[in-house]
């Protein structure tokens, strides 16, 4: 019904309703206004955005499928990861570093001692697992160079796993993993700081070329973390970097990380050293230098030594830290228990004496904090 400023003589009834229809109208005819209940509607404040609550991410070290790994992976990708999969998955999150290509085909990498590749069902193997993302920028992943990369870009895609450190250029190979978790939006980096000499130019990603991020190139990495920092909570950087055998951090380690640190990373991590190395909170962010082998084929006295790392976070807060020790056999990583878990423990605790870090958060950046 129009509106009218007419007014005419009508039963009372008829007269009631047109007084109540008139009441939506606006003094422009045809145009209705907002009724008292809308206006009161349009009016109220937005609900308050709920506050972010603690939220826990585990992180685990270098995870291939070769040699005995790989029939564990033919015979069911499920169970490929065995009894660790329990401790991954109970974590809000859960990242490890993928050292292989992910390809069936391809020539290896000229030159290379070690070449690691795998099925596209290694990506199944670790979603059932409980992993949730993985950074595949490491030393081995372009292990079946350029043809390798492409099938390895083409099974993510496929797939839809989340992976970082790797792309078809470098605005994707930096590209950070988010995810919104208990109210906190989380961003995961990837790169890798150990790449052979012969293959530094060839294997890192650029403009308009496929490749790895590379922590070689400390303006462009941290240049990300710069950016993730402008819309993220928490800021984590996963590298690939390290000596191998060494279990104390090198100085090339320490200054990255110090670098990153002031760019407004929360937490670094990584591995490469294929034995376990220290962590531990540099002031208020958190480093931890080297998760060692995870599921791997070679499980010597050091090199079987591993484990679980994870972190309790609220915001840029690491409110604690937890290790679950493990040690590899067969292939996968069998959780410790009893005297042996007890004496993996007070091992692990003992690598943070040369790395120049704090078993607890710095006390001026906690008092800060409120």
């Amino acid at each position: 019904m129009a509106c009218s400023g007419a007014v005419r003589r009508e039963p009372l009834a008829v007269t009631l309703l047109a007084l109540l229809l008139s009441a939506g109208c606006t003094a422009a005819e045809g145009e209705p206004t907002p009724t008292p209940v809308e206006q009161r509607a349009t009016s109220a404040p937005p609900s308050p955005k709920p506050r972010p609550q603690p939220y826990t991410i585990s992180f685990a070290g270098d995870v291939h499928f070769e040699g005995v790994l790989r029939a564990r992976l033919d015979r069911d990708p499920r169970t490929a990861l065995g009894p660790i999969a329990a401790v991954l998955r109970k974590s809000d999150l859960t990242a490890l570093n993928l050292e292989t290509a992910i390809t069936t085909a391809g020539t290896p990498a000229p030159g290379k001692q070690y070449t690691f590749r795998a099925p596209a069902s290694a990506f199944t193997a670790l979603k059932a697992a409980g992993v949730d993302v993985v950074t595949m920028a490491n030393n081995h992943g372009m292990d079946y160079m350029e043809s390798g990369l492409a099938d390895t870009l083409a099974a993510i895609k496929k797939s839809r796993f989340p992976v970082v450190g790797v792309g078809k250029n470098d605005t994707e190979a930096y590209r950070p993993f988010r995810a919104t978790v208990k109210g906190n939006r989380v961003s995961i980096i990837g790169a890798t700081q150990v790449l052979d000499s012969e293959f530094i130019q060839s294997w890192t990603a650029g403009p308009g070329k496929a490749g790895l991020a590379s922590a070689k190139d400390e303006t462009r990495l941290i240049r990300a973390v710069r950016q993730a920092r402008k819309n993220s909570d928490t800021v984590i950087v996963f590298l690939h970097w390290g000596a191998e055998l060494v279990k104390c951090p090198t100085p090339v380690q320490r200054g990255l990380a110090d670098k990153l640190i002031r760019a407004g990373a929360d937490v670094i991590v990584g591995g490469h050293a294929h034995v376990l190395l220290g962590g531990g909170y540099s002031g208020q962010a958190y480093v931890h230098y080297g998760l060692g082998n995870f599921a791997f084929y070679n499980w010597g006295p050091e090199t079987g030594a591993t484990g679980v790392l994870t972190l309790r976070i609220n915001g840029r807060k690491v409110l604690s830290d937890q290790w679950t020790p493990a040690r590899i056999n067969g292939g996968v990583p069998i959780p410790l228990t009893g005297d042996a878990k007890r004496q993996a423990l007070g091992n692990y605790r003992a690598l943070r004496g040369c790395t120049g870090l704090s078993a607890t958060r710095s006390a001026a950046n906690s008092a800060a904090d409120g």
